[in-house]
């Protein structure tokens, strides 16, 4: 399956966005951490109807707002790290979940008596989707910022952007 590339410029930097025919394989801030991982070696500079659909969701998301459409995605990974993957699905816009939570989450639905934090928080750092995939919205125990690939100061930036999102009253535009 070929994989296509296409850039993004954020109000936060330069994003490479990553695409097969199934959705969306990558979203990377320039220079973060994991920066390209599963980006094939053979791969197409080009746009492609779905990047047209992520911009708009960026576009959407980066205004303050919370997009009212999903964009398909196609994340690679393991059985675990894509289990962890769809719990940070489920959070949602303006809220945070801890890495423990999480652990709790996913133990209790797969039958073992627990799951470790630092296991779901390896999986979380390796997400290829940045916001898109959010897991910007995960924290620490404490609530503290903890780890994240783009950049501390990012994650402090989407989630104040995201409260303040949901301040604002909702346009039915």
């Amino acid at each position: 399956m070929m994989q296509y590339t296409s850039r993004y410029q954020s109000p936060m930097g330069k994003i490479l966005l990553a695409a097969d025919e199934t959705g969306l394989t990558g979203l990377w801030f320039e220079g973060q951490k994991y920066y390209a991982l599963h980006l094939d070696r053979e791969h197409t500079e080009r746009e492609v109807p779905l990047f047209a659909a992520a911009r708009q969701w960026l576009d959407i998301y980066f205004a303050g707002k919370e997009p009212g459409f999903s964009v398909p995605v196609h994340l690679i990974g393991t059985e675990f790290q894509k289990t962890v993957w769809k719990v940070l699905c489920s959070i949602p816009y303006g809220r945070t979940m801890t890495y423990g939570e999480i652990a709790a989450y996913i133990a209790a639905e797969s039958g073992q008596a627990r799951l470790s934090a630092r296991a779901v928080g390896g999986a979380v750092g390796h997400n290829p989707v940045s916001i898109i995939v959010p897991c910007h919205r995960v924290v620490g125990a404490d609530g503290s910022l903890t780890g994240y690939a783009g950049g501390i100061d990012r994650k402090e930036k989407l989630l104040r952007m995201e409260k303040q999102g949901m301040l604002l009253p909702h346009s039915s535009s």
